[in-house]
């Protein structure tokens, strides 16, 4: 599944479709899931696998897109004008827009977050568990001196918080996968989340 990923990936940035094609038939993929980035990707994976499921298996690509932007582009290559297959797709509610108009046809659907699928686990887990998780992850210490910052003083704690997992190169996409597994321990998986999996 990762081999067909990178060929969709090379296919989007003008390279051939031929590749993604061969692979989409030998691995008979059936549908892809269109997010904006590898944090969102890390959360459907681990909740799939909370909830025993092998996506690849069952013939569903996890496709991170680089950006919400980009998903015109990938619905054209993955869905009907493409490869035929079923879209779905995990955005936030100021990229809905882009996200309505690519997956505009009967049987794709998208999920949409508030502000992004981090704020969601913030509200669904509390500040306080989520700080736990920080914690547990090593990184108590940068997060203390992140609110301590006079920027961050006039911010909720829950907004302190969400601006601090987005800080650091590959924080958010760590946190993808400890945020479900912990919301998962909790019985309260976002909806969007939960809803697009349960989808697939």
């Amino acid at each position: 599944m990762k081999a067909f990923h990178d060929a969709v990936t090379e296919w989007a940035a003008g390279g051939s479709g031929e590749p993604a094609r061969e692979l989409a038939v030998r691995l008979r993929i059936r549908s892809a899931v269109l997010l904006e980035g590898l944090s969102d990707a890390a959360a459907v994976d681990a909740l799939a696998e909370r909830r025993g499921r092998d996506l690849a298996a069952e013939g569903v690509c996890v496709v991170s897109m680089g950006g919400a932007m980009n998903v015109g582009r990938y619905a054209r290559l993955l869905g009907p004008a493409g490869l035929g297959l079923r879209l779905s797709g995990l955005c936030d509610e100021r990229e809905r827009r882009f996200y309505d108009r690519a997956l505009e046809r009967g049987g794709d659907t998208v999920f949409v977050c508030v502000a992004d699928l981090e704020d969601e686990f913030i509200r669904a887990l509390g500040v306080a568990r989520v700080e736990e998780l920080v914690r547990e992850a090593g990184e108590w210490h940068p997060w203390q001196t992140f609110a301590r910052q006079p920027a961050q003083q006039d911010r909720t704690a829950h907004r302190r918080l969400w601006r601090f997992l987005g800080t650091k190169a590959g924080r958010k996409i760590r946190y993808g996968r400890l945020l479900t597994e912990a919301a998962c321990d909790a019985g309260c998986v976002p909806a969007p989340l939960e809803e697009l999996v349960a989808r697939l």
